[in-house]
C-alpha cells in the first residue's frame, strides 16, 4: 500500500463465523451478500481464511487462493492482502470450538473511511471500538419483553 492508500485507510475489522458439525449449508448466499458489499462501496476485503479446528484440537487454515471451488469469489481472490500471520490464526481459532470450521473476514470499513482519514488529520486516533454481538442483543430485548410482561 502507498503512503497515500494508508493515510486514507478506514477502519480495518475482522469477524469470525464458527459453523458447528452438520450445520454448515453453503448455497452462495453468503458470497453473494459479501460481494453485494464490495460492489456497493461499503466494504473492502483484505483476507478470507478458512479455519478447521479438529476435535483433538489441531487447526488448518486456508487461505482463499487455496480452495478448490471459489465460485463468485474468484474476483476478489486477486486483491487479498494475506494479511494474517500464524499467530493471528492461533488467537482466532483459539474461540473455535473442537470439530468445527470457521470463516475468517477481514475487512476496511469503506463507509467511514473519509471520517477515519479526516480525524486523522486532526490529530486524532481511535482508542476505542467494539461491537455488541447480535445474540446479546436479542437477549437483551427478550429478557425486556420479559420483565414487562411480568410487571417488573
Amino acid at each position: 500500500m502507498t503512503d497515500r492508500t494508508l493515510d486514507e485507510l478506514g477502519p480495518v475489522d475482522f469477524i469470525v463465523v464458527e459453523f458447528p458439525p452438520g450445520h454448515a449449508s453453503f448455497t452462495g448466499e453468503m458470497a453473494a451478500e459479501l460481494l453485494a458489499l464490495v460492489n456497493a462501496g461499503t466494504i473492502r476485503v483484505i483476507d478470507i481464511l478458512v479455519l478447521t479446528k479438529d476435535a483433538d484440537g489441531s487447526i488448518e487454515a486456508l487461505e482463499l487462493s487455496e480452495l478448490d471451488d471459489l465460485g463468485p469469489l474468484v474476483r476478489l481472490e486477486a486483491e487479498l492482502a494475506e494479511l494474517l500471520a500464524a499467530d493471528d490464526v492461533a488467537h482466532l481459532a483459539a474461540a473455535m470450538d473442537p470439530g468445527t470450521v470457521a470463516g475468517v473476514l477481514v475487512y476496511e470499513n469503506l463507509w467511514s473511511a473519509g471520517f477515519a482519514s479526516a480525524a486523522r488529520r486532526a490529530g486524532g486516533q481511535l482508542i476505542a471500538d467494539g461491537r455488541i454481538p447480535i445474540q446479546s442483543i436479542i437477549a437483551s430485548i427478550e429478557a425486556d419483553e420479559t420483565a414487562i410482561q411480568i410487571g417488573a
